[in-house]
């Protein structure tokens, strides 16, 4: 009997322990964004070569008697992943170095996560997650951003220049990432394609890197008035304010970098059905829709990337009415829509390549 107590405590002491750990699974998100905020990546980067403990205090502009917490700080980042850690010769002291994932935490890196992770970390999008549980129970407010804020986060971005650049940067630094894998790597899904819409290309980034890895195709950024004012773009480039809700510009391809999983499978169906209106006006033969988005519960997925897409299916909850989806319901989105065949291919990381042919 006092075995199977000391078995049952064992367990509960290890049930308890798990829990505190998806407690303070923000304590990780918090200490990624000090850094950030500290500069600590670009400070390490910027030494040239591994740096110890009291080289990064004496660098980081922080008050004096904060400069033991520094160590603290750094041994949960490294213990996270985000950097490296080595021992130099010949004394043995410890140093941090750069890694993969801290590489793209430097501002001046092209394919900086910064501006992303501080949009998703400020306050302005963080406190809608505390009236999660208010909102299951109102049925009122569309969204919890809603509830918390007074009004939609599309409105809200749009009246906000913080908020608004922050995102827009962090979709562009995103969009250089997924844009040099697709034209170096999978050019061939633009194949007999001469014209193309970025539908919510916001500043341009995808469609400008398509244009120059394409110079023969005519590339559209298509967005709201207020997101392409000023826009700049080369020979093969041009801007076009409007509405996805209301018309799409004509073309024989219509890209949706990222965009469907903002919104209701109903609104949804509405905007595939504009684009479907839009490839029918092209003369082109080899007419799509290419969607690069997420593609959830893949079995072929491991335990993080699964766990990561179900992460942006609640943040899709919280923000926009949207929901990441599996290939069920992608597969019933592009029927509704009147679409006929599709082809998904996983080689985007947490999403996928879709192209969608007309019926």
């Amino acid at each position: 009997m006092n075995m199977v107590n000391r078995e049952m405590g064992s367990e509960q002491l290890q049930a308890q322990a798990r829990i505190w750990n998806h407690i303070f699974n923000f304590v990780n998100s918090m200490c990624l964004k000090c850094a950030i905020q500290l500069g600590i990546p670009d400070t390490i980067h910027h030494h040239g070569q591994p740096m110890t403990l009291d080289a990064l205090v004496s660098t980081l502009q922080i008050h004096p008697s904060r400069g033991p917490c520094i160590g603290r700080l750094m041994r949960i980042l490294v213990h996270s992943g985000f950097f490296g850690q080595q021992k130099l010769a010949p004394e043995g002291r410890d140093a941090y170095v750069l890694n993969h994932m801290s590489e793209l935490l430097l501002k001046d890196n092209p394919l900086s996560v910064v501006p992303f992770a501080l949009v998703m970390l400020d306050p302005i999008l963080v406190n809608p997650w505390h009236c999660l549980s208010a909102w299951f129970r109102d049925g009122v407010d569309p969204t919890p951003f809603e509830m918390a804020q007074g009004m939609s986060f599309w409105r809200y971005a749009g009246q906000e220049p913080r908020l608004s650049r922050f995102f827009n940067d962090g979709m562009a630094s995103d969009a250089r990432l997924v844009a040099s894998l697709v034209v170096n790597e999978h050019k061939g899904v633009f194949d007999g394609i001469t014209s193309l819409v970025d539908v919510g290309g916001g500043t341009g980034t995808m469609a400008k890197a398509i244009a120059r890895a394409l110079p023969h195709m005519e590339c559209t950024i298509f967005d709201l008035p207020h997101v392409v004012a000023g826009l700049e773009v080369s020979e093969n480039v041009r801007c076009v304010p409007g509405d996805m809700f209301e018309a799409i510009p004509p073309a024989d391809a219509i890209l949706l970098k990222w965009i469907l999983h903002d919104w209701s499978d109903e609104d949804g169906v509405k905007i595939l059905k504009r684009c479907k209106e839009a490839i029918s006006k092209s003369k082109g033969e080899k007419k799509r829709v290419i969607i690069i988005d997420m593609v959830v519960d893949d079995p072929a997925g491991d335990r993080e990337m699964i766990e990561t897409q179900h992460f942006f299916d609640m943040l899709m909850m919280i923000l926009a009415s949207g929901r990441e989806r599996n290939e069920t319901e992608w597969a019933k989105l592009f029927v509704t829509a009147g679409f006929g065949d599709y082809k998904i291919t996983p080689i985007l990381g947490l999403r996928s390549l879709i192209e969608v042919y007309p019926s």
